[in-house]
């Protein structure tokens, strides 16, 4: 794995993003040291998650040498945003909503900055769980001290509004109900880590990464019906509130009758 390579990408976004560059290991090796030591060494485990890291650094590559002709400048570089997400919330997933890799397999993949530690950390933060990218709640990149409109609740937005960050393309990341389950529309706002599970538990030998379009109708689906449990649900709540008013407020209004009648 270009180890090199990674740690240059995970500066280029921390320096596009507007934060300070971390610092970066001395490339330097003792003599008789090998670069790859004990340290270095990816930990049990990992293999589970190496095929489609893999899959990811290679698709990066192949976006990063395609020819730019006829794209903005910022449309050019959605690819590397994209994927940046999609492998952070890939690893993200396996470790904290799975349970499918270990800490150890988690830290080195923080280590080695195969994903973006900064935007994992905004992902455990109320109001960020969706986040698309740590760009778009720098204030420094838009105008007024403002963040970017794909953090707007699409309900807020007017009817038919279309939105795309222009850093990465995402059409919305606000978290809450209402979202997109794809937030950027296209393969690289696939939750990997859900398709490789589904497909474990069916025993499906599927070797490509990314998700079938059936596989993808089947999520959305599946997100809808979710969403409507959850609005029949709050429905349920609501109107079980109401009626208990009501019953409250004739419990209220009984003694006063008695009252009246008794005065009578």
């Amino acid at each position: 794995m270009a180890v090199l390579f990674e740690e240059d990408l995970h500066t280029w976004l921390a320096s596009s993003s507007g934060q300070a560059e971390t610092t970066r290991p001395s490339k330097s090796v003792r003599p008789g040291m090998s670069k790859w030591s004990k340290k270095n060494r990816a930990p049990a485990g990992f293999e589970y998650i190496q095929p489609v890291m893999d899959a990811l650094e290679s698709e990066l590559r192949e976006k990063m040498n395609e020819p730019h002709e006829g794209k903005r400048q910022c449309e050019a570089l959605w690819p590397v945003h994209q994927i940046n997400w999609q492998r952070s919330r890939y690893v993200y997933d396996m470790f904290y909503k799975y349970q499918k890799i270990s800490r150890e397999v988690y830290d080195y993949c923080i280590r080695r900055k195969l994903v973006d530690a900064n935007l994992i950390a905004k992902w455990k933060k109320p109001g960020y769980e969706r986040l698309c990218s740590t760009s778009a709640i720098n204030t420094k990149n838009y105008n007024y001290g403002t963040v970017s409109i794909c953090r707007v609740p699409r309900q807020q937005l007017s009817e038919g509004q279309m939105v795309q960050e222009k850093h990465s393309g995402c059409r919305g990341c606000a978290s809450g109900p209402g979202g997109y389950h794809n937030i950027f529309g296209n393969k690289y706002g696939q939750y990997l880590a859900r398709i490789q599970i589904a497909r474990e538990s069916k025993k499906d030998t599927e070797k490509q990464v990314w998700a079938t379009k059936e596989e993808e109708e089947d999520a959305e689906e599946s997100g809808k019906k979710k969403k409507r449990q959850r609005e029949e649900s709050s429905a349920s709540d609501s109107s079980g509130e109401s009626d208990s008013d009501n019953e409250e407020a004739k419990a209220s209004e009984a003694p006063c009758e008695k009252k009246h009648k008794v005065d009578k």
